[in-house]
């Protein structure tokens, strides 16, 4: 039997976003949801998401969104200086910088160091908020199958060579109880098996899916070394539009592949859109118009909506 887990990115990047998300859990749609803790509203939409404990049939699992791009330096500027703009407090990392960091044999040490400052900061600011949320749910009998610490990041960075390492040390250092790291590895194959939809995808997403497939290799080991199930997330190929009707299409293959191989099949959705009037300068401006604002953030609403079918089909 398959194990479909459907997830929600970036709750806490604005209040509409997770009004939008918030939505979608009271109708208990989403296994899991992602947790921006270093934007200005985090605090406000965390204290939406407990009082809405209440009303949920049961609370998702409740990931760390790890951001290396956005959102304030909670470390400080101070102590990570190589993570933050010029003459701000904000972050402002490219994955391709992070990923030059990764090979410069000049900055790489100090890269990572300042990371793992970052990592810890980031973890234990969303270490409270998701105790937080488990206590208000024991305490309105809501169920909740959260047992550990859930890692994922803003753009899979935690994928990145110095990013990985940063972030394996300090779960080490600390010994944090971890329960899942997502891995953002993708079945290419499947994508490639309906020539009608070639035309569909953005060329851009197919490099993303090979980058993070060559990566994916050290993920799937740490997830063997730790005891952890292995996974397939779904979500890079399509990344930016992940509508319901090819996700139909396309489920057959993608869910006997997963099956075949004992892997929970993870659809890593947005369905929280920002409004014109949540702008800030914590945000990646290039992002704003082409992801966090987009119409197709609503089309990946819907296809969460109607996803329940597909769960009664793999059961």
């Amino acid at each position: 039997m398959i194990e479909l887990d459907v997830h929600a990115d970036d709750y806490a990047l604005t209040v509409h976003t997770s009004q939008d998300i918030l939505e979608c859990m009271k109708a208990g749609k989403l296994d899991s949801i992602s947790i921006l803790t270093n934007m200005s509203c985090s605090g406000k939409c965390m204290d939406m998401l407990v009082e809405a404990i209440p009303e949920l049939p049961f609370l998702p699992g409740m990931s760390i969104h790890l951001d290396f791009v956005e959102g304030k330096c909670l470390a400080g500027s101070g102590e990570a200086p190589l993570l933050v703009r010029k003459g701000s407090d904000c972050i402002g990392l490219s994955w391709g910088k992070l990923f030059l960091y990764s090979f410069h044999p000049g900055k790489r040490k100090a890269v990572k160091e300042q990371l793992k400052k970052e990592i810890k900061a980031q973890i234990l600011t969303g270490q409270r908020e998701v105790s937080r949320c488990m206590e208000a749910a024991g305490k309105h009998r809501i169920s909740c199958k959260q047992t550990g610490l859930r890692i994922d990041s803003h753009q899979h960075a935690h994928m990145i060579p110095v990013v990985w390492e940063a972030l394996t040390e300090v779960i080490e250092e600390e010994r944090y109880a971890v329960e899942y790291i997502r891995n953002s590895k993708e079945a290419l194959g499947v994508f490639l098996s309906k020539p009608s939809l070639w035309k569909t995808y953005r060329p851009i997403n197919f490099i993303k899916n090979r980058l993070l497939y060559l990566f994916s290799f050290r993920a799937d080991r740490y997830a063997r070394i730790h005891s952890m199930r292995q996974m397939y997330l779904w979500g890079l190929v399509m990344s930016g539009y992940m509508d319901y009707d090819r996700i139909v299409r396309l489920y057959p293959q993608m869910a006997e592949k997963a099956e075949k191989e004992h892997r929970t099949l993870e659809f890593c959705m947005h369905p929280g859109r920002m409004l014109e009037n949540e702008i800030t300068a914590e945000v990646d401006d290039t992002a704003v118009a082409a992801f966090y604002m987009s119409g197709n953030r609503s089309v990946e609403k819907d296809a969460v909506m109607r996803l329940s079918g597909l769960r009664k089909k793999a059961l």
